[in-house]
C-alpha cells in the first residue's frame, strides 16, 4: 500500500443548496464559467490536482504547503472582487480547509486522517476564508508574506488529539498577492453579471459522483412505453391513498400506508404488482382508471384514502376492475395506531382473497418478515421514507434523523438499517457528503455499518445495495448473488431486476442482462432515466452500436446532466465511424466534467479500475476505442488546442521514428533529447535518462520503458496557441512538452 506526505485541501460552497434552488439554471451556467476562467489557471498555475469532487465541495492535493496556500488565497480574493458586483442575497463564498499529512494512496484516490483533518479545518473556516492546521503555518510562515491568527487547538470528529488551527488574515498583504487574473476578466466582462456569478469550485465538484452506477430519480421524466399486455396472473396497481386528515402533514401516513400494501403484496409470488415509482406518478390526479390499467397493464386497480386524527385510523379500499371500470369490492376499517399493523394486515388478506391468490408457505414467511412490532418505529420510519424516496441531497439530510429514531425504538428494525445504508451508499456516489455534514470516509465507514446490519436481517433494499457496492468493488459474481437474493425476497421489486442487470452488464453478460432490464421495466412502465441509461450500455456492449446511440439520446434528453449518459453516446458513435455527430456530445460533456477527471476515463476503465469496473478486458478496451475514434481529447491540456492541429498516426511515424527531438519541460524548464531508430527504439538524456520502444496506437505515440511506467502521448503542431517558440507540442498525462526535430 503506497503512502506519501502531501499537501491537501478541502473547500466547501457556503449555501449551495439555497443558490441552486432560487436559480439553479444561472447557477450552473455561471458555475462552468469559474471553472473555465478561474479554477482551471489557477490549478494549474500551482501544480494542484483535484483528487475528487465532493457534492458542492473538492478535495485537491498540491506538491507543496505554499502552492496550496497561494492557490486558496487568490481564489477567495477573485470571488470577493465578483461578488462586489453580484447582490448579497447571490453572492457565493467558499469555506477552505488545508492540511500537510501521511496519506493512503488508492490509485488515483487518496483517504487517512490527513484528508480528514484537512475537512475538518474546511468547517471551522469562515465563509470566504481559510483554515490552516499547524504544519501548513509552519511551513508557510516564512516564505509567505501573510497574517495568521492562531485560534487555538480544537477537538474535531474522528480525530483523536486536538488541531492546532491558525485562520489565515486578509487584508493588504494578500491583495499584494493576488495575481490580478480577475479583475481583468471583470473588466473585459469575462464573467457575465446577468448569470448572478454563483462560483467556482461546484461545477468541479457536482461532475464526479455521476461517474458511478445511479441517476437521481427525483430529477427525471417518466418513460412510459405504449399499452401493456396483461400478465398471466392475478395483476394489481395500487394508486397513492388520499391523506383525509384535517392535517396535511399526514401526507407521509397516506403515502406510507400505500407503500406498505405495495410492499406486502409484491412478496405475494402468485401476483403481478406495479413498482411504486409507477402509480405514484398518479398523485395528485383522478386518472380514469380503465386508462391506468392500460398504461400500466393490470387487471385490478386499487384506490383508497386515510384519515387519522389523533390515535385513531380510518381506511377506506375499493379494488376496481380495470378493464370495465366496475367496482369489484369495497371495504372500510377502522382502528387505533396501536392495531396499524393489523390494519393493513386486514387489507391485504382481503385482496388476496378477493383476487382468489394461493399463500404458499414460502409467502407467508415473506411477509413476516423485517416488519417491526413497535408502532412508533414504523411512524418514525415512514417520515423518514417519505424523504429518501425524494432522492436530493437534503431529503436525505432530513430522513436520516427519523430512521435513527426508528432504529433507537426497534434496534432490530432491518428495513431502517437497508435504507440508511442505501443513503449513505448513495450519497458518496453522487458527491452529497457535505449535505450531511460529512466527509467521504465517514459516509463510506457509515454506509458499510448500517449495511451490515441491515444484512443480519436481510431486506430486499439490503441485497440491492450490496449488489452495487459488489460491482464497484469489482466483485462480480457476489454482485450477481446479492442481486438474485434480492429477487427472491420480492419478485416484483423492479430495483432487484435492475441490479440484476448492472452487475451481468459489468461482469461480461449484457445478453443475459436484456431479460432482467426489460422485467425492470414491465414492472415499472414510468421507468427512471437510469433504466434507459443501462439499455443503451446494454447494447453498447452487445456491440450494438446504432441502437445504443439511439438508447443513449433518449437517455440525455431525460438526464442532461450525467456525464456516463454522454461517455457512452460519444463512444457509440465513436464505433459507428461517426465522430461529427459525436461533436455536440462532446461539447455538452466537457461542460459538466472537470477536463482532469476526463484524462481518468482512459486509466479507469481496465477491469480493476475506480470507476467503471468491467470484469473482462475487452469491455474495458471496446469503450475506450469508442471514445479515442470519436476524438474525445484523453489529455487535460488537449481541450485548449485546436483538433486540426493534431497529427495523425502516420504523421507522428514519419516525424520521429528514425530522428531526434530536443524539449524542455513546460515548468522546469530542463531539456531533454529523445532519439528513435526507424524501429521505433530510443534512447532519453536530459530531463529523463532512460530507453525502450515506441509504437503508433492509431494517433497516440506511445513509449514502452525498460525502467519506467509505459506512457502515451499526442502530437500538435504549435501554431500560435503556446508561448514556447518550439514547433511541436507533446501531449500527455505529465504535461505539453514543447519540442523540435533536431536530427
Amino acid at each position: 500500500m503506497e503512502r506519501r506526505l502531501t499537501a491537501i485541501l478541502v473547500a466547501d460552497v457556503v449555501g449551495y443548496s439555497r443558490l441552486m434552488e432560487d436559480d439553479e439554471a444561472a447557477t450552473l451556467v455561471t458555475l462552468k464559467s469559474h471553472r473555465r476562467e478561474l479554477i482551471n489557471p489557477k490549478t494549474e498555475q500551482y501544480h494542484g490536482r483535484t483528487i475528487k469532487l465532493l457534492g458542492d465541495g473538492a478535495l485537491m492535493e498540491f506538491a507543496s504547503a505554499v502552492d496550496a496556500v497561494m492557490f486558496a488565497v487568490e481564489v477567495q480574493r477573485a470571488v470577493e472582487d465578483i461578488n462586489d458586483a453580484v447582490p448579497e442575497n447571490r453572492q457565493v463564498r467558499y469555506r477552505i480547509g488545508i492540511n500537510i499529512g501521511d496519506v493512503i494512496v488508492d490509485g488515483d484516490d487518496i483517504y487517512g486522517d490527513g484528508v480528514n483533518i484537512a475537512a475538518r479545518l474546511e468547517t471551522l473556516s469562515e465563509p470566504g476564508g481559510v483554515c490552516v492546521s499547524r504544519p501548513v503555518h509552519t511551513q508557510v510562515k516564512s516564505k509567505l508574506d501573510l497574517n495568521f491568527e492562531d485560534i487555538g487547538e480544537k477537538q474535531v470528529k474522528n480525530i483523536a488529539e486536538p488541531v492546532q488551527v491558525y485562520r489565515v488574515i486578509f487584508d493588504d498583504k494578500t491583495s499584494a498577492l493576488v495575481t490580478p487574473i480577475v479583475h481583468q476578466a471583470r473588466r473585459s466582462n469575462a464573467f457575465p453579471v446577468a448569470a448572478a456569478v454563483l462560483g467556482l469550485l461546484v461545477v468541479l465538484i457536482g461532475g464526479l459522483a455521476w461517474w458511478q452506477f445511479q441517476v437521481p430519480e427525483s430529477a427525471l421524466e417518466p418513460a412510459m412505453q405504449q399499452a401493456q399486455a396483461l400478465p398471466d396472473k392475478p395483476s394489481i396497481a395500487i394508486l397513492p391513498f388520499n391523506n383525509m386528515s384535517d392535517d396535511s402533514e399526514q401526507e407521509y401516513f397516506a403515502d406510507g400506508m400505500t407503500e406498505d400494501l405495495i410492499t406486502d403484496l409484491s412478496k405475494v409470488s402468485g401476483m403481478f404488482v406495479i413498482a411504486r415509482n409507477s402509480t405514484f406518478a398518479y398523485k395528485g390526479t383522478s386518472p380514469d382508471v380503465r386508462q391506468v390499467g392500460k398504461d400500466l397493464g393490470v387487471r385490478n386497480v386499487l384506490e383508497g384514502s386515510v384519515r387519522r386524527i389523533g390515535d385513531k385510523v380510518r381506511i377506506n379500499v375499493q379494488l376496481i376492475d380495470a378493464t370495465t371500470g366496475g367496482h369489484k369490492w369495497a371495504q372500510r376499517y377502522d382502528g387505533t395506531m396501536s392495531e396499524i399493523f393489523d390494519l393493513q394486515d386486514q387489507v391485504t388478506r382481503s385482496i388476496i382473497r378477493e383476487l382468489e391468490v394461493l399463500l404458499t408457505p414460502k409467502d407467508k414467511a415473506r411477509q413476516a418478515e423485517q416488519k417491526t412490532v413497535a408502532p412508533q418505529a414504523h411512524d418514525a420510519f415512514l417520515r423518514g421514507w417519505a424523504h429518501y424516496v425524494r432522492s436530493s441531497p437534503q431529503d436525505y439530510a432530513s430522513a436520516i434523523p427519523y430512521l435513527e429514531e426508528a432504529l433507537r425504538i426497534d434496534p432490530d428494525y432491518g428495513r431502517a438499517q437497508a435504507v440508511l445504508a442505501s443513503i449513505y451508499q448513495v450519497a458518496r456516489l453522487r458527491g452529497w457528503q457535505a449535505h450531511l455534514g460529512l466527509t467521504p470516509d465517514d459516509t463510506l465507514e457509515n454506509a458499510i455499518e448500517h449495511l451490515a446490519e441491515a444484512r443480519k436481517r436481510p431486506t430486499p433494499l439490503a441485497h440491492q445495495v450490496a449488489s452495487a457496492f459488489a460491482t464497484r468493488r469489482g466483485r462480480h459474481e457476489e454482485a450477481v448473488t446479492e442481486a438474485e437474493a434480492a429477487i427472491n425476497l420480492d419478485g416484483n421489486d423492479p430495483a432487484g431486476y435492475f441490479a440484476m442487470a448492472r452487475a451481468l452488464t459489468f461482469s461480461g453478460q449484457p445478453q443475459q442482462a436484456v431479460n432482467f432490464i426489460d422485467k425492470a421495466k414491465r414492472l415499472d412502465p414510468y421507468y427512471p432515466a437510469d433504466y434507459v441509461f443501462y439499455t443503451g450500455v446494454i447494447e453498447f456492449q452487445q456491440e450494438k452500436y446504432q441502437a445504443a446511440a439511439a438508447t443513449l439520446e433518449q437517455a440525455h434528453k431525460l438526464a442532461r446532466e450525467h456525464p456516463g449518459v454522454v461517455m457512452f453516446l460519444i463512444a457509440s458513435f465513436g464505433q459507428l465511424g461517426q465522430a461529427e455527430r459525436a461533436e455536440p456530445a462532446m461539447r455538452a460533456f466537457r461542460a459538466m466534467a472537470d477536463t482532469r477527471s476526463m484524462e481518468w476515463i482512459f486509466s479507469a476503465t481496465v477491469p480493476d479500475a475506480k470507476f467503471w469496473r468491467f470484469k473482462l478486458q475487452r469491455d474495458a478496451d471496446r469503450l475506450v476505442a469508442g471514445l479515442r475514434k470519436a476524438g474525445l481529447p484523453e489529455f487535460a491540456a488537449e481541450w485548449s488546442l485546436p483538433r486540426s492541429g493534431r497529427l495523425d498516426g502516420e504523421a507522428v511515424r514519419s516525424l520521429v521514428f528514425g530522428h531526434a527531438i530536443r524539449g524542455h519541460h513546460p515548468i522546469s524548464k530542463l531539456e531533454f533529447t529523445m532519439r528513435w531508430g526507424k524501429d521505433g527504439r530510443f534512447s532519453v538524456d536530459g530531463l529523463w535518462n532512460g530507453t525502450g520502444k515506441s509504437r503508433i496506437e492509431d494517433f497516440r505515440l506511445c513509449n514502452q520503458w525498460a525502467k519506467y511506467k509505459p506512457s502515451c502521448g499526442v502530437i500538435y503542431r504549435n501554431v500560435g496557441i503556446a508561448a514556447s517558440s518550439e514547433p511541436y507540442l507533446l501531449v500527455q498525462r505529465s504535461g505539453t512538452f514543447p519540442f523540435s526535430v533536431v536530427e
